[in-house]
């Protein structure tokens, strides 16, 4: 059979689409395709990713990993991106990752290729909440610290995080029309802020470092002597952990307007706009340090070179900037991922189900599924206040999680050769080139990102990401032996048209 009879119509509404992949419109779809980039683009947030890890990058490797791993990842993750809106395009439906492997898993094993799928997607979810609201947590706490002084206990750290959760599970639940509006402002924001800082290294500091300095040298602060190659590729973190997220465009889709080209846009416009834009960010970031050694070990490196580089009221200002990304950030990672959960449960996949996909009939949105993002992101990042090690295993547990989410639909999908039914968005010929590559990159970095990053290996330094990532893959192994393969039969078709159509009246007149 051709390409061309493998081939979803495209002159479908997009409620129609959704009917036929089994779901009724519960979600309001309200959101443009700009609306649907600026959300992943938003989570991407340089702003967030670049900075909170600056330091670690610092550590390892670098400038010579800071500069260079930055657009190496960034192709490598675009190869994963567009692999992804390919099969986005067709399956255009809140539960994205998980929906996508039923659908293309072969025989009858599409049940547990959706489930362990869905799992991952779920840890990755929750953890990238955590790795950004902690984030944000941690240069609030270094803001307030310069500003008035405040102490630098861990314990402060963790209470502004349980903040900063509640007020986005707030946004979440009763401000969405706010939380659509400030994710398009948000993509200016992260434009027009690298901008600001980028101007402002350049020209407000006395001193620069070097070319050669800012585009090779290396430096090893981990305390590991395993050798240049391994410090540099463990380094490979910072940019990889900034480039997750993107797949919010597809658990946004049954809110999108045109939503199977508008979804595939919006994955691969903010890896794309990313790639360009943290660079800039990161090269002008690197040749304003003052003092490297210092600013290595500080709390906060990133928000230290700001300091260094142009004072203290300069500093809070640019800190300023860098906070409000965060915040926009953080609220945009809750909604995808109660997305997530909201169609996950839906699926009667996660305990407790019944009460994770209730739907808030005033705010069409739902409700607990915020909470349950919120609650589990804070309960990651507790391990902090004994450990100072925990935000680097939350952000490894992050990548690997959304990671090996986002490639099983594409080697499924590369399984299933010219029986895939591509949407109006897809790749051609170039589609098992992409996909492979995708793939080979998932599985190294899915290894290395649970190798031991500081070093010498103790209590306090150990990368805990490898036991976060076995007691979600043994429970969830253990629940699909002993209860799930019994029910668990993928995504559920939730009725007739018919039946679809009274779940809609049904909303509409009570909204």
């Amino acid at each position: 059979m051709s390409v061309n009879d493998q081939t979803v119509p495209e002159d479908l509404t997009d409620e129609q689409r959704l009917h036929q992949l089994g779901y009724a419109q519960e979600l309001r779809r309200r959101m443009s395709g700009f609306s649907n980039f600026a959300v992943s683009f938003t989570i991407i947030s340089i702003l967030s990713g670049c900075l909170t890890l600056y330091g670690f990058g610092m550590l390892t490797g670098g400038p010579i990993d800071i500069v260079w791993g930055w657009p190496f990842v960034g192709i490598m993750t675009l190869f994963v991106g567009l692999a992804m809106a390919e099969v986005c395009s067709s399956y255009p439906t809140a539960g994205g990752l998980y929906y996508w492997a039923a659908k293309l898993a072969p025989g009858k094993s599409g049940p547990v290729w959706s489930w362990f799928t869905g799992w991952f997607n779920f840890l990755g979810q929750v953890a990238v909440t955590a790795g950004i609201d902690f984030g944000a947590s941690l240069f609030i706490h270094a803001f307030l610290t310069l500003a008035f002084n405040l102490s630098v206990a861990h314990w402060i750290t963790v209470l502004i995080y349980a903040i900063v959760l509640f007020v986005h599970g707030l946004l979440n639940q009763f401000g969405i029309r706010l939380v659509a509006l400030l994710n398009d402002v948000s993509v200016w924001w992260h434009i027009l802020g690298v901008v600001i800082i980028v101007g402002t290294l350049i020209f407000a500091p006395s001193h620069h470092q070097s070319v050669g300095f800012v585009f090779g040298h290396f430096y090893n602060g981990t305390g590991l002597a395993w050798g240049t190659f391994y410090i540099v590729l463990i380094g490979l973190l910072l940019a990889q952990y900034t480039f997750t997220g993107y797949d919010a465009s597809a658990h946004m889709t049954e809110e999108t307007h045109n939503a199977a080209t508008a979804g595939p846009r919006g994955i691969v416009m903010s890896i794309l706009v990313s790639l360009a834009a943290g660079w800039v960010l990161l090269i002008g970031m690197t040749f304003a340090i003052q003092h490297y050694a210092t600013e290595s070990v500080a709390s906060v490196p990133g928000a230290q070179v700001m300091i260094d580089a142009v004072g203290t009221t300069g500093a809070e200002l640019l800190l300023l900037i860098v906070i409000g990304a965060q915040l926009f950030c953080g609220m945009s990672s809750v909604t995808a991922n109660s997305r997530m959960i909201y169609a996950f449960s839906r699926d009667g996949a996660l305990p407790f189900s019944g009460i994770w996909h209730q739907v808030n009939k005033r705010t069409r949105t739902p409700t607990n599924a915020i909470w349950l993002a919120a609650g589990g992101a804070f309960i990651l990042g507790l391990p902090y206040l004994w450990n100072y090690a925990a935000y680097l295993a939350v952000t490894s547990i992050a990548v690997i999680g959304l990671y090996m989410a986002y490639v099983t639909p594409t080697f499924l999908r590369l399984r299933k050769g010219e029986d895939f039914k591509r949407g109006p968005w897809h790749l051609g010929r170039w589609s098992y080139v992409v996909g492979w590559i995708a793939v080979a990159w998932v599985v190294f970095i899915f290894f290395l990102f649970m190798l031991p990053q500081v070093g010498p290996i103790t209590f306090a330094t150990f990368n805990y990401t490898v036991i976060a990532v076995l007691v979600v893959i043994g429970f969830a192994g253990i629940y699909w032996l002993v209860s799930a393969r019994k029910w668990f039969t993928g995504p559920k078709v939730q009725g007739t048209p018919e039946e679809l159509a009274a779940i809609e009246r049904e909303l509409t007149t009570t909204s």
